[in-house]
């Protein structure tokens, strides 16, 4: 609520007066202020887009249709509602609670290859997820869309939180219209994510040229200084054809799980920062318009003048931000903007109204700054906004959850300390490092443990984690800890930052842990 009456009350009078939205975007609408999250799913014809919707919902959704030839070419937007249901394109851009009003400009072969579907899902509470058509490989798909497939993409680009393309690694190419539509996400770099599905189809050596060709291929495309975030997996429900990769593969869905599940606690700050750059967007274009305005004559040589003005927009801009102390970067783009004031009539553009510079002024300094702490905050009180539901729940808890039962979770459910079983191997090697009053000092545990060709900074904290007790010393169970650690940190899982209970060895727990 507070952003949307901030832009009514101080933005919207600025951008109204100068006439910002014939020029850079439409105003904004309730729907723009307190839409969900939204994922964009982009990716040639069967990488599985569709799938993997049905993969994080574990539902089926209406409309879905999966099929290796083009089936599914509309835009679907799969979200919530209390039933299930289909939305045609044409009812979807009027409904105002809907943030798609913007698309009818698309016209109506797009809006009968638009829907939406709703359904009753838990994920959908805090996500909405738009699928797009498949992208064909080769030419015959540019001519049959009858829209403009690029601008639509660009169009959703710009105010989705995240966008997923999809691979196929198992038949991995980038067509030309691929391609384009990856560059009609210029800009948009820190949305994207790249999922190279199906990866479980092919052995690890064909798995990392293919990934290799795959960097090599977008890096051509997108050009980001950062290197894009790749997830190698299997998304959908079905039994792994490969095996060899499984630890791999749940630890990249773990990461892709987290990462769109951080959104909707991302988005409240994203539409602040969204609405920061709209602000000073429109600041700049009052101060080209006004300019253009006080440049005109009252009488005689309008038409000159205005073509004068408009070849001088380069010039111009260089002025205003030396007069304002503006950096280049806010400025919107001179090509596009010289097109755009060709057809305007500049003596009816307005003058500069210090008053409403002043608004905006205010609302970034004071206002913004205000929501921006008070959001921070709220992210820290309450726990977190979190995506649920689908796929998202299995990640959780019990012997299936990410690393359950391995490296140091072993053992968590077992009555018996997990280091025992190997503890007469441990005692052999303790008993070679001369124990005094059955201790071993620092100086030889070191030995023996720098055999494991581990870092010291592991060995160190490794030391820290089995020294139960402080001394400087270990006795035989805190040597066998040092030694399992050891063990757990070379068969390549993380160390625990504190002594899980089920590790600390008998003799040195405390009397209440012992009866538990």
């Amino acid at each position: 609520g507070g952003l949307r009456d901030l832009y009514l009350r101080k933005l919207l009078p600025l951008e109204e007066h100068y006439r910002f939205h014939d020029f850079h975007s439409p105003a904004l609408e309730e729907a723009d202020f307190e839409n969900k999250p939204m994922v964009l799913l982009v990716g040639q014809y069967s990488t599985g887009k569709t799938t993997f919707i049905r993969y994080l919902l574990e539902q089926d959704f209406p409309g879905m249709r999966i099929g290796p030839e083009p089936t599914t070419d509309s835009f679907i937007a799969v979200m919530y509602g209390d039933s299930e249901g289909n939305i045609p394109g044409n009812a979807l851009v009027v409904d105002p609670k809907k943030p798609f009003r913007k698309l009818s400009r698309f016209g109506n072969a797009f809006l009968n290859r638009f829907m939406c579907s709703q359904l009753p899902n838990q994920v959908l509470k805090s996500i909405s997820i738009i699928d797009s058509p498949g992208i064909l490989s080769g030419e015959k798909q540019r001519i049959s869309r009858g829209y403009d497939f690029c601008q639509v993409l660009q169009w959703f680009a710009e105010r989705v939180d995240r966008i997923i393309l999809l691979f196929d690694a198992h038949k991995l190419d980038i067509s030309d219209e691929f391609s384009e539509a990856i560059k009609s996400f210029r800009g948009q770099d820190d949305k994207i994510r790249v999922v190279l599905n199906k990866a479980d189809q092919v052995d690890t050596q064909q798995l990392m040229r293919v990934y290799g060709a795959l960097m090599w291929s977008l890096g051509k495309v997108i050009n980001t200084p950062e290197v894009l975030r790749v997830y190698i997996g299997s998304f959908w429900a079905n039994p792994l054809r490969n095996t060899e990769n499984r630890r791999l593969f749940e630890a990249e869905a773990q990461d892709l799980f987290r990462d769109i599940q951080s959104l909707p606690q991302k988005a409240a700050v994203r539409k602040l920062n969204d609405l920061i750059k709209r602000a000073r967007l429109a600041k700049v274009h009052a101060y080209i318009i006004s300019y253009l305005k006080k440049e005109m004559p009252s009488v005689f040589g309008k038409e000159n003048k205005k073509k004068e003005l408009i070849s001088r927009l380069p010039e111009i801009y260089s002025q205003l931000q030396r007069e304002y102390h503006i950096s280049a970067g806010d400025f919107p783009e001179v090509q596009k903007m010289q097109e755009l004031l060709e057809t305007c009539d500049f003596t009816k553009f307005h003058s500069l109204k210090p008053k409403l510079i002043e608004a905006v002024d205010n609302m970034l300094a004071t206002k913004i700054a205000s929501l921006m702490s008070l959001i921070t905050q709220e992210e820290s009180n309450m726990p977190t906004e979190v995506v649920q539901g689908g796929a998202f729940d299995g990640t959780m808890a019990g012997p299936f959850g990410h690393g359950y039962g391995e490296g140091a979770k072993e053992g968590a459910d077992e009555e018996e300390w997990v280091v025992a079983k190997d503890k007469p191997a441990y005692d052999e090697i303790f008993y070679t490092l001369s124990p005094i009053n059955g201790k071993i000092s620092g100086i030889n545990a070191k030995k023996e443990m720098v055999t494991s060709k581990l870092p010291n900074s592991v060995l160190g904290k490794i030391w820290k984690l089995s020294d139960c007790d402080g001394d400087g010393m270990l006795d035989d169970e805190e040597f066998a800890l040092a030694k399992h650690l050891i063990k757990i940190k070379l068969d390549g899982y993380e160390l625990p930052g504190t002594l899980p209970s089920h590790l600390v060895p008998p003799s040195h727990r405390k009397p209440t842990q012992a009866a538990e």
